[in-house]
């Protein structure tokens, strides 16, 4: 979500080579395009709505009310919805550590993924405790469950991760250690996204070139050979060649 669509639609397409087509929930919604394939969208805020500017993973649930119940069940937040949107259902909400994310009901775009080459390559939570979010997450959204195309949870003992996988991919990572009361907002617990790019020096140069700060160097993150870059408006993500 950005308070000007069109400037980050330019600089997402400069530093990610995406594409960009209009959304099915309206004209203040676009969706990025990497080689064709869908990657992400993108809103445009109110403004009136005085919430950061913040890319936020949306998870498909089969039934929006049901998972914003389980949700509140749980002493976590659901701040906005369950609501009709577009031509489906959808709630923000916040886990108990305050980590925000978005639950959806309804048809995808066709092609839309995770873990491609194309789309992005992973989501990752950063929270205070990657077993009780893991809980949390499995119970709302019915992870490690008996459905078919459901998503297994597996720990990872040598770097102290818990791995999502979907369809043979991981999809995203929980780690812990992240402090709750952090003076700076962005260490507090919160989804963070990660793009795959063709050439990362490039991509750097093109980010900072239209305004971003460089976050991290290659070598200081949790994932070797990738970088964080805060967008003009403040937007953490991360890249990977």
């Amino acid at each position: 979500m950005a308070r000007d669509l069109g400037a980050a639609q330019d600089f997402y397409g400069a530093v990610l080579g995406w594409e960009f087509g209009t959304a099915r929930v309206g004209e203040a919604f676009s969706v990025g395009f990497g080689d064709g394939v869908p990657v992400a969208g993108l809103g445009s805020l109110p403004p009136t709505l005085t919430v950061p500017v913040a890319w936020t993973p949306y998870f498909a649930v089969d039934d929006a009310d049901v998972t914003a119940a389980r949700i509140l069940e749980r002493s976590a937040t659901v701040a906005v919805g369950p609501m009709s949107f577009g031509t489906g259902r959808a709630a923000l909400a916040s886990d108990r550590d305050g980590a925000v994310f978005g639950i959806w009901q309804g048809d995808a775009i066709p092609d839309w993924g995770m873990g491609g080459e194309a789309a992005p390559a992973w989501l990752e939570l950063r929270t205070r405790n990657a077993f009780d979010a893991a809980i949390f997450y499995g119970e709302v959204l019915e992870w490690a469950c008996e459905h078919e195309g459901c998503c297994e949870v597996a720990y990872v003992e040598e770097n102290n991760r818990i791995l999502l996988r979907h369809a043979g991919r991981t999809v995203a990572r929980l780690h812990g250690g992240t402090l709750a009361e952090a003076p700076d907002p962005h260490l507090r617990p919160r989804w963070h996204v990660h793009f795959r790019v063709r050439d990362l020096d490039t991509a750097v140069k093109a980010a900072t070139a239209l305004g971003a700060d460089t976050v991290s160097a290659p070598d200081s993150g949790p994932f070797p050979g990738e970088i964080t870059l805060r967008d003009p408006e403040g937007a953490l993500f991360s890249i990977a060649g």
